[in-house]
């Protein structure tokens, strides 16, 4: 019989086997990883040094412990390198051709890198999967200070996990204040306050200029003209969806794979879900848009066509020091922020009101983050 074939076992691919085979024991199920297959919970990256956990006390099971609980053929270290949607086949690097009855891309999204002048791109960790981060634990060991670039969310995270774990911390960005697509100013200056107060050095509103390794440690120069020094270089610009094996093939691309609310992209018998994907002009590189499209993809390919509903879905972020839930209005609406001071004095309300004053999304810190249910039971629904 021929197999489901899923391209990567990140959390998409491996989230999606497991709802499968819920539904459907039965089905051949090959799944095609270019790394060696190991199941961890990404998320967990971003705040893995306080927990003190190592890449291996992440993972969670290895490819043939997968393998055996999936009921499925898990092939690692391999890269897919061509798909010929017209004879429904894929081509590995090794030459080897495979038929699949239906396809899934759960190839996920690769770190935005930006040419650095005066260094190249191995002199800098970006931190996207286990190998990474141990690489990134190991030159920790020696390392004082680490220069962070790039101030958003997952910047931010690793820089509260930095400083809670003993290191000097420098941020570089040229936004004008932390996370700036997701919060707004009123909440990311406390956040850079608080962030500030624990110990992480700011530098916003320029970049890197140049960047000269001398010895063990690193000269940073700021289009501004200030210099910082580091003993490490971490990457936090942020992903860009893997589309480049969609692209090859012909599949509609635009932010990610394009697909509809079923998960289909622009080719029969060829889905897309996870980081890599945009679903019905949504991209979301969060865990439960993965979850709620699983789920819904699982029965599609069981048997049952259906397709996804985002329900709003708040995410909290990782920054303890001061603790934020954002669930951001939809990109391009009208409406105004208006704000509410915790009355304990330690966090703020932030409600993005429509001029049909309606809610459409909200930013809570600190002692406000206790509102995340309530509030999230008033916005609509991303996807209906």
């Amino acid at each position: 019989m021929t197999p489901i074939i899923i391209i990567g076992t990140g959390f998409a691919g491996y989230t999606l086997a497991r709802e499968f085979r819920k539904l459907d024991s039965n089905t051949p199920l090959l799944m095609i990883t270019s790394d060696d297959g190991r199941s961890y919970p990404k998320p967990m990256l971003s705040n893995a040094l306080t927990k003190g956990k190592t890449a291996d006390e992440l993972a969670l099971a290895d490819a043939n412990s997968m393998a055996k609980t999936l009921n499925a053929r898990i092939v690692t270290n391999s890269v897919v390198t061509q798909i010929n949607p017209q004879q429904k086949t894929i081509v590995l690097s090794n030459g080897e051709q495979l038929n699949y009855k239906q396809l899934v891309l759960a190839v996920g999204a690769n770190p935005i890198r930006i040419p650095i002048r005066g260094i190249s791109d191995n002199n800098i960790i970006s931190i996207n999967g286990l190998e990474d981060y141990t690489r990134f634990r190991n030159e920790l060991e020696s390392t004082k200070h680490v220069a962070l670039i790039g101030p958003g969310l997952i910047g931010c995270e690793f820089a509260n996990d930095l400083i809670s774990a003993g290191k000097e911390v420098s941020v570089i960005g040229p936004d004008p204040y932390p996370m700036s697509t997701l919060l707004p100013k009123a909440i990311a200056d406390e956040l850079e306050s608080y962030l500030a107060k624990a110990g992480v050095n700011w530098y916003l509103g320029t970049t890197v200029a140049e960047i000269n390794h001398k010895e063990q440690s690193y000269k940073i120069t700021l289009a501004n003209g200030e210099n910082v020094r580091a003993d490490l270089l971490v990457s936090a610009i942020g992903l860009r969806p893997n589309i480049d094996l969609a692209k090859k093939a012909d599949l509609e691309i635009a932010r990610g794979i394009k697909t509809d609310n079923g998960l289909q992209t622009s080719q029969e018998n060829i889905f897309a879900l996870g980081d890599c994907a945009e679903v019905a002009g949504h991209s979301l590189l969060f865990i439960a848009p993965i979850l709620a499209a699983a789920k819904a993809l699982a029965k599609t390919l069981s048997g049952t066509p259906t397709t996804v509903k985002y329900p709003a879905m708040p995410v909290a972020i990782k920054t303890p020091v001061y603790p934020l839930v954002v669930s951001p209005p939809p990109h391009g609406v009208i409406g105004e922020w208006q704000f509410e001071l915790a009355s304990s004095g330690f966090g703020i309300k932030g409600l993005f009101i429509s001029n049909t004053k309606d809610l459409l999304g909200f930013v809570l810190s600190g002692d406000m983050v206790a509102e995340k249910q309530v509030l999230a039971k008033q916005l609509p629904e991303l996807l209906a």
